[in-house]
């Protein structure tokens, strides 16, 4: 899953891709790298990040989605917490709702049902805006587990069946660094939930932490984690490097199709 953000203010990309044209060339470029989803959004979930209205979220994606559905062969995934964004960009051609608050929102269950697309549920506690502030928890698995578990019932009382659901651990939402290495290290306990597990930690401040770079300088540690999340099982890679991204995983298939 290649990341396009047309954000201005997205933590590693914000402003490079708002431009229609701009989004397309970079979307048609992922998927020429070996990308299978492109993912757009529309609304920066990065800590400390603003909110922004329905209509300046749609007005960010709308033509997006469309000139992406109109010109490329790919799956398109919508990035978004809004019902009226899943509406609307389910009608231009998105194939994939992904969102951090797992239809929290009014109305997103809803929208989301109504749609009939397939959907990404992940963990967060709180806004963007304030998730980073002394995130505590006894046990950060048994949470994602119990929280994702929620959601899907809360989906399956929606009309949303299991079938249609991914899983998202939330690396980097309301999580310290000591709470994401945990949950890596044990992201196989999630399979348990009988779903398809997506991973998002490319370029992300965990790696900056343990490695001591800036957002540039990420890219090694973003392969090291998504080969460790292929070898635990995860079947999604969110990510902004395709190319170098395809190269690992390809490699990982060559040795595990060997005698």
């Amino acid at each position: 899953m290649g990341i396009l953000n047309v954000t201005p203010d997205s933590f590693s990309d914000g402003g490079r891709f708002t431009a229609r044209d701009a989004a397309l060339r970079h979307a048609e470029g992922m998927l020429k790298a070996g990308a299978t989803l492109i993912d757009v959004g529309g609304e920066s979930t990065r800590p400390g990040a603003r909110a922004v209205s329905p209509v300046e979220e749609l007005e960010r994606v709308a033509s997006i989605v469309e000139a992406i559905a109109a010109e490329l062969d790919v799956i398109i995934s919508v990035d978004t917490s809004t019902p009226a964004v899943m509406r609307e960009t389910a009608r231009l051609g998105a194939g994939l709702i992904n969102d951090v608050r797992s239809l929290g929102r009014d109305g997103a269950l809803d929208a989301a049902a109504d749609t009939g697309l397939p959907v990404c549920l992940m963990h967060m506690r709180g806004e963007p805006g304030t998730m980073q502030d002394s995130p505590y928890y006894p046990d950060i698995v048994a949470e994602v587990r119990d929280f994702l578990v929620e959601r899907m019932a809360a989906c399956a009382a929606a009309g949303i069946a299991a079938d249609r659901l991914i899983l998202d651990p939330g690396f980097g939402f309301a999580k310290t660094l000591e709470h994401n290495l945990s949950l890596f290290k044990h992201l196989d306990a999630l399979h348990g939930l009988g779903r398809p597990l997506l991973v998002g930690v490319s370029r992300k401040s965990m790696i900056g932490k343990v490695l001591g770079h800036e957002v540039g300088g990420r890219l090694y540690g973003s392969l090291a984690l998504a080969a460790l999340a292929i070898n635990k099982g995860t079947h999604i890679l969110r990510v902004h490097d395709v190319a170098e991204t395809v190269d690992v995983v390809r490699m990982l298939a060559a040795v595990a199709a060997a005698d």
